[in-house]
């Protein structure tokens, strides 16, 4: 297996190269309900469509956009890009059209593939921005220059071509050449073209391994977009790399789509965001662990919880194929009650920590050593430092390591502003190292809300006081006014099996979602410093507007009061 002293050896196609050799006859990737692609069916696919896209004019270095949902032809489009020495650029399919036509002209992209769903809602301009657009369904090319349009079927192609295609010649790709620009989906309301090397995405893939090792018989089953680098990263350059394999499922990941792929593909790896996990919690376990008086009663004793989740945990293992040896959280925080109920029903999570910057790994712990509320110590080959701590050792946390990003596409300022003088990254978010050098999150810089007394408040916190509730799915903690303020999304399913109880109507209803709120802004209120204390708690009826990777646009909301719902304009599509 490949180790850090490796990297300036590599690029990302030396991953695929050795795994075809290797294990030639096992299956690398395929959707869930089909017949899976061997390694060695996967790198023919890939050469061929590398010859296909040089034949129509892609160069080393030019931008290749892909703007699809999860999909073999995914991944062999991203090697085929990386063999002619060009450069991809992964877009997630949560984008909106005004987005995707600013990335394509920021980007530069020469050609974009684009998926048949996906393809009706690019603008006509995006379209003819492109000298190549492929249907990645069928990698049939149409050709946009001088307004006009062929079609290229890949298949008729190569056999015209069989000679010129035996003898492709590629590139020499180098580890410090540009693999992809991804950009990301902030929070804040911008997106920035983050520059990763085969470098960075080399060792970051190689400090997965350090971190959880596997071999060719693990099975990955994704549920994140391809596109998302954690899934990326680690849900497909990381199983090429030791020869595993990853399913792919056609549909969003609900229950109903889940369940079999589950049962199928019984995987021993997933990689999700906390949304998935919370969910489950929230509507399912708490629920039926706190079904009536007696049972609350044993809920709130230590040692009965945690038999109870124990017992809850052994079914939940279950229905995810009861063979999971990982089931890795990262994106976003995790909900503390979730995660004690993840530890005291020894599930095999795993929490990382990361940004799109750092490719993504950058602080991670394995199933049997987490820390609540941790994400755990620095990955190996990284670097962890807290600058300008307070008196309880809290900063921002800057990260050094061959997995940071070249840099911001673009943005010259930005990049001044986001590397120290030694070379580390400034994550913008704060927390604090303990002894054993374990990361624990407090919330981002960007976020943080000023106290009168100059106080350091953080939304985050605040949150995870309130989504304790059993009536909470979700909140959101701002300033408006001076004050500090809450938006709070009520569990309605919970809350229409109280009502039906009592028999309730609609204005007996909003009465009772008042109680809720009025209650939930008392027990926070209780639980948080004097200076976090939340003013007001407002009702938020419709569900928080989310970024593609499900995080609140928080900028949407800032100085909105109760009765103002803010729209994404992000989201407006023209009419093609």
């Amino acid at each position: 297996m490949y180790t850090l002293d490796d990297i300036d050896q590599l690029s990302l196609n030396s991953f695929l190269e050795n795994s075809a050799k290797k294990f030639p006859k096992l299956p690398v990737v395929g959707f869930v309900g089909e017949d899976p692609i061997s390694y060695e069916d996967f790198n023919r696919n890939v050469h061929r469509l590398a010859f296909h896209l040089q034949s129509h004019g892609v160069k080393q270095f030019d931008k290749v956009a892909i703007w699809s949902e999860n999909s073999p032809n995914w991944l062999i489009t991203y090697f085929a890009i990386l063999k002619i020495g060009a450069v991809a650029v992964p877009i997630l399919p949560d984008f909106a059209s005004a987005a995707i036509d600013n990335i394509l002209s920021h980007s530069e992209s020469k050609a974009l593939f684009v998926s048949k769903t996906l393809y009706r809602k690019l603008y006509k301009e995006s379209v003819h921005k492109m000298e190549i657009l492929v249907l990645i369904n069928d990698f049939t090319i149409h050709t946009n220059k001088d307004g006009e349009e062929t079609k290229d079927g890949i298949e008729k192609f190569c056999e015209l071509h069989k000679e010129e295609l035996d003898k492709l010649e590629t590139p020499d790709v180098k580890p410090e050449d540009l693999a992809s620009i991804i950009y990301t989906s902030g929070t804040t309301g911008t997106s920035k073209g983050v520059m990763l090397t085969h470098r960075n995405l080399v060792s970051n893939t190689i400090q997965g391994y350090y971190t959880f090792p596997i071999d060719e018989t693990a099975r990955f089953l994704s549920v994140l977009p391809m596109s998302h680098t954690l899934e990326f990263t680690l849900g497909n350059l990381f199983p090429v790399m030791c020869g595993a394999s990853t399913r792919y499922i056609k549909k969003p990941p609900t229950a109903a789509v889940l369940m079999p792929a589950l049962k199928e593909v019984r995987p021993t790896i997933m990689l999700t965001v906390p949304m998935i996990m919370e969910k489950i919690y929230k509507s399912k376990v708490r629920p039926s662990l706190t079904k009536n008086g007696f049972m609350k009663f044993l809920y709130g004793i230590s040692f009965t919880r945690k038999l109870l989740h124990k017992v809850a945990g052994k079914q939940i293992y279950a229905t995810f194929g009861g063979c999971l040896g990982f089931f890795g959280i990262g994106g976003a925080k995790l909900d503390k009650d979730v995660e004690r109920f993840l530890k005291e029903a020894k599930f095999p999570y795993a929490i990382g920590y990361g940004l799109t910057e750092t490719s993504p790994l950058a602080a991670g712990t394995i199933p049997g050593n987490p820390r609540l509320g941790s994400t755990g110590p620095a990955v190996r080959g990284v670097t962890i430092k807290i600058i300008n701590p307070d008196k309880d050792g809290e900063g921002e946390i800057v990260l050094y390591g061959p997995n940071i990003m070249k840099g911001y596409y673009k943005a010259d300022d930005l990049n001044k502003e986001v590397f120290t003088e030694d070379g580390g990254f400034r994550t913008g978010d704060t927390g604090i190292l303990d002894k054993d050098g374990f990361l624990f999150i407090k919330g981002r810089i960007k976020n943080m809300i000023l106290g009168p007394s100059g106080e350091n408040i953080f939304p985050e916190e605040i949150e995870a006081a309130i989504n304790k509730s059993e009536w909470v799915l979700e909140s959101l903690v701002y300033e408006l006014k001076g004050k500090i303020v809450a938006r709070v999304e009520i569990n309605q399913e919970e809350l229409n099996k109280h009502m039906k109880k009592f028999r309730g109507k609609a204005e007996e209803m909003e009465e009772e979602v008042n109680k809720i709120l009025t209650n939930i802004k008392k027990s926070v209120n209780e639980e948080v410093n004097k200076f976090s204390k939340i003013t007001n708690v407002f009702h938020q009826k419709e569900p928080f507007i989310k970024t593609p990777t499900k995080k609140i646009k928080r900028f949407l909301y800032q100085d909105k009061g109760p009765e103002e719902n803010p729209v994404d304009t992000s989201q407006d599509d023209k009419k093609n």
